[in-house]
């Protein structure tokens, strides 16, 4: 045993909190638990991200400038804060099955999103919040074997995931919603003029393959994990549109137009979309570089380009539907390129119960003519207490830059904006127990 050794696990001390990936990406997917030392093992953790992205001089395109329904002539505000705050849960556990099999089970929430600009934005015909969520249930197993002066490993698995969400945007400000009333002699008040894009559930699975290498007594282990891309083909919901008077559709002077949304207003209407969520592939390597010392990096590309538009379409009989079969109702407007995220840092144990971390991360932002996934730079900080063999304590935190950019409509989204630089912080706890 060298000098080096008990300080492999340093490198998940830092990374722990990456905070802000690009796309829709959170906790992403992780099988470290595999290369754990002890027979069994349990992992706990969550981490807590509060970005700060602020929206400026938005304009909303829908309709000219010049006219009276467009919100900023309304007096809608140019500005809005983006994102929510949200927690990111972890739980995973590792068994050796012999000397040479490993197994883990774990559950993650591998991908996201939680934006409330409002209601009283300019952008608001577009979205005045957006919810998506996921759940995954994952199993992977690895067979090692001696190669050289280490231990050679080859890894596979599968996962269960599901996704849901909802996005709910302005129809009509309800500000003219009297008025439009008074046009056709009807009452329009008791409308709140939103919709919303409801439901959005399904779920599916994918697959892991991925080699690994290790010198344990030197702390030195390098991986290549490659995970599949997830297909949803039935994103199933319905687009609520009771806050928007039926008799509304006669003022829209479009004859096609109007058929559609003499269909759609005043009722929910069944939709369902299709999704592709991206696959990826990561190389970790790490290493002890003297005593008690531990370096380490990751590179990671993730196909986030996948995900362009997200249509969803009437998902009722063609007689319910009209005109509306297969006519997109809405969507989520992405229009993401490539993700890759680079880390590099520093671990050192201190003595047999503390230990620490230091990392930097960048972050390639995925958003191309809309959105404000922009370029961002993670640092983080993370130490460990072990109060006796079998538990250790972990405490982390993060804090980064994120970039600025611009967005533009496109597709269905008719809103531009700005943002400038801002920042995003995250805390991790995490609880872990061997024996």
């Amino acid at each position: 045993m060298t000098l080096t050794s008990g300080i492999a696990g340093l490198a998940a001390l830092a990374v722990s909190t990456s905070a802000l990936a690009g796309g829709l990406e959170r906790h992403g997917y992780d099988v470290d638990l595999l290369f754990e030392s002890s027979p069994f093992f349990f992992d706990g953790s969550v981490t807590y991200v509060m970005p700060n992205r602020k929206l400026k001089n938005a304009r909303d395109h829908s309709v000219p400038d010049t006219d009276p329904t467009n919100l900023n002539n309304l007096g809608y505000s140019t500005t809005a804060d983006e994102y929510e705050n949200y927690a990111d849960p972890y739980a995973g556990g590792k068994a050796a099955i012999g000397d040479s099999i490993d197994c883990m089970v774990d559950y993650s929430e591998p991908w996201g999103a939680s934006s409330n600009p409002g209601r009283h934005w300019a952008g608001a015909k577009d979205m005045s919040e957006i919810d998506v969520y996921s759940r995954n249930y994952g199993g992977t197993c690895s067979y090692k074997f001696d190669a050289g002066p280490g231990q050679f490993r080859v890894i596979g698995g599968g996962f269960y995931q599901e996704i849901g969400g909802h996005k709910e945007a302005v129809v009509f400000a309800p500000e003219l919603l009297p008025g439009m009333g008074a046009i056709l002699g009807q009452d329009f008040s008791g409308y709140s003029g939103l919709g919303r894009l409801d439901g959005m559930k399904d779920s599916s699975g994918g697959w892991r393959l991925g080699i690994g290498y290790e010198i344990p007594e030197y702390a030195m282990r390098a991986s290549l994990v490659y995970n599949s891309r997830v297909k949803y083909d039935n994103i199933d919901g319905t687009l609520d549109l009771t806050g928007v008077p039926a008799a509304a559709a006669l003022l829209e002077l479009d004859p096609m137009r109007q058929a559609l949304y003499s269909r759609i207003f005043g009722t929910s209407t069944p939709v369902t979309g299709s999704a592709t969520l991206p696959d990826s592939l990561e190389l970790k390597l790490q290493s002890g570089i003297a005593p008690d010392w531990l370096a380490f990096g990751s590179i990671k590309w993730t196909n986030w380009s996948l995900l362009q538009s997200v249509e969803f379409t009437c998902d009722g009989s063609a007689a319910f539907c009209g005109n509306a079969a297969g006519q997109p109702l809405t969507s989520l407007d992405l229009y993401y390129r490539d993700g890759w995220t680079v880390t590099g840092g520093v671990g050192h144990k201190f003595n047999e119960q503390w230990s620490g971390g230091v990392s930097l991360t960048w972050d390639r932002g995925t958003s191309t003519v809309t959105g404000s996934q922009s370029d961002s730079w993670t640092v983080g900080l993370g130490t460990a207490y072990a109060p006796t063999e079998n538990v250790e304590l972990r405490l982390a935190g993060a804090l980064g830059i994120l970039t600025s950019g611009e967005s533009n409509p496109v597709n269905l989204t008719t809103t531009s904006y700005e943002y400038g630089t801002d920042f995003v912080s995250a805390l991790s706890g995490e609880f872990r127990v061997k024996f």
